[in-house]
This record gives C-alpha cells, sequence and structure tokens, in this order.
C-alpha cells in the first residue's frame, strides 16, 4: 500500500511474499533513512480454482449497533408511556403504600400541596419522587415569566412548558417503578391550567386529588411565605374561591384545616387507595 504523506509502513519483520520477498527489516537503533521509492504493492491473491476453497456462503459481518438514545450511563430506559388505569386487587383492599401510582395533588396557594406531597414521598414503602410544578417553571431564570407579574403568552408558555416536563417525567419515573406525586394549583374552570392538559401528559392513570382547607388555614400559611411564593390576601383569596369549584367534581377532597402534614399524609394514604380501587371519573 502506498501512502500519499510520509515514508511507506516498513514490513512485519520475516520474509516477505510477492515482489520485493527479499527484503528484510530490522530496527537502527541509530536511525535508518527509509528508500526513496515505496516498494511495488503486491499482487492480490487469484481467485480459488474451482473445487477449491471456500465453498459455503460469504460470511456476514453484523450490522454496526445503532446508538440509543433511551440509555443513561449503562442503564437502559424503558420509554415512558401514558400512565394507565390502576388494575386494583379483586382478592384484597389494594395497598397504597406499596402499590406504584401517579398523583396530583391540586390545591390553592397555601394549602400545604408541597410540604404533604413531599412528605408523602419520604415516608412510602416503595421509590417514590416528588415532582411540583413550580419548581420546574423556575428552573427558568433569565426570562423568568412570573404569573404574579401577569398572566399573558409568556407565562403561560412557560406554564405549558412545565406541565409537559412534569407529564415526561412522572411517565418515565412510572416506566422504571417509581411512584411520583405531583402539585398544581389547577382550576376547575380554565382549561389552559385545567386537568387536561395533565391527563395529556402523564395519562389516564393520573389520580387527582384536591387539598382544599378552608380560607383562614390558607391566608394565615401564605402569611409565612417569602419571596414570590407569596400572594396578596386578595389574590389567596380569589384562587381559593375559585378552588371551591372543585366540589361537586367527583374528585376527592380533603380538607385538612385541622389535620398537621402527618395526619394529612395518612389520610391521603386512604384517598389514593380509594381511588385505586374506583379511579373517578374526570
Amino acid at each position: 500500500m502506498q501512502y500519499a504523506v510520509g515514508a511507506p509502513l516498513p514490513p512485519p519483520r520475516g520474509q516477505a511474499s510477492g515482489p520485493g520477498a527479499a527484503m528484510h527489516w530490522t530496527p537502527n537503533p541509530a536511525g535508518h533513512t527509509p528508500p526513496t521509492s515505496p516498494p511495488a504493492p503486491s499482487a492480490p491473491p487469484p481467485a480459488p480454482a474451482p473445487g477449491q476453497g471456500w465453498h459455503g456462503p460469504a460470511p456476514q459481518q453484523a450490522p454496526p449497533t445503532p446508538h440509543s438514545t433511551e440509555l443513561t450511563g449503562h442503564v437502559p430506559l424503558p420509554p415512558g408511556a401514558p400512565v394507565p388505569l390502576p388494575s386494583p386487587p379483586t382478592d384484597a383492599a389494594p395497598d397504597a403504600a406499596h402499590t406504584a401510582v401517579a398523583v396530583l395533588l391540586i390545591g390553592p396557594a397555601g394549602a400545604g400541596k408541597t410540604s404533604v406531597a413531599r412528605h408523602w414521598a419520604d415516608t412510602r414503602r416503595v421509590p417514590t419522587a416528588h415532582i411540583s410544578l413550580d419548581d420546574v417553571r423556575e428552573w427558568v431564570r433569565a426570562g423568568f415569566a412570573d404569573p404574579q407579574s401577569g398572566w399573558n403568552d409568556h407565562s403561560e408558555a412557560q406554564y405549558r412548558l412545565a406541565r409537559r416536563t412534569c407529564g415526561f417525567a412522572a411517565r418515565n419515573f412510572l416506566a422504571n417503578g417509581i411512584s411520583c406525586i405531583l402539585d398544581d394549583a389547577v382550576f376547575p374552570d380554565r382549561p389552559v391550567v385545567g386537568l387536561g392538559g395533565w391527563k395529556r401528559h402523564v395519562g389516564p392513570g393520573l389520580l387527582p386529588i384536591v387539598l382544599l382547607p378552608g380560607l383562614e388555614i390558607v391566608l394565615e400559611r401564605n402569611a409565612r411565605r417569602s419571596g414570590n411564593r407569596r400572594l396578596s390576601d386578595e389574590e389567596v383569596a380569589r384562587i381559593h374561591g375559585r378552588m371551591a369549584g372543585w366540589y361537586g367534581s367527583g374528585l376527592p377532597i380533603i380538607d385538612n384545616s385541622q389535620h398537621d402534614v402527618a395526619t394529612t399524609v395518612r389520610v391521603l394514604d386512604d384517598v389514593v387507595a380509594r381511588s385505586i380501587a374506583s379511579p373517578p371519573n374526570w
């Protein structure tokens, strides 16, 4: 073989075959000037005569393995699919502490959604993730569209993006055997931030549960907040009034006005178990 740049590579130690068979190559520690002209290339091997050589089919090379986009390190990830409706056991009451589920905890600001969801995820006996839409929405740093500054096309687009991201995460957690609980202030009278988007992004097996304490409790909890998570009393009262529309919707509602977080989590376990046995129509 002849190379376009530099001297030809020396043949392996030993006698070569074909033209130039008498040439031997011995490394010279003091340096050796290679020949100025490369040896003539060896003639191609003759074709086997009839009755000689390989008679079977030509060996097949394995096709190259395509690069998979569903790998994380060396762990293959199952494709995320919409969460199906849960199949309750028929011989015993469902055990919410062990069943892999996707729960959507709904409620106004100050209802305790994030605290309850985090505690529920921390204390379950199976792997469980907590996904807060507000946290995901605030992944955007520069250019964050704060809904408190006004609900417009920009803030709505970021909300939709955050909700779609949460849904993607939930489907992939469930596909890998990890339950999840999401929390969001979903309004019953506004389709843009309604249940339809969650059902579309997560699947029909999502279990929506409403957390709705009294207005005075919500105002008290909101007053302990800081930063952009704290709303004005007027805004809290307006949101709480709209959340009352969930009454009569058929969704389970937990009034945690008199419950601490641990007690609310126990109530949530009972509600999840009933929802698995008889999924709500929504």
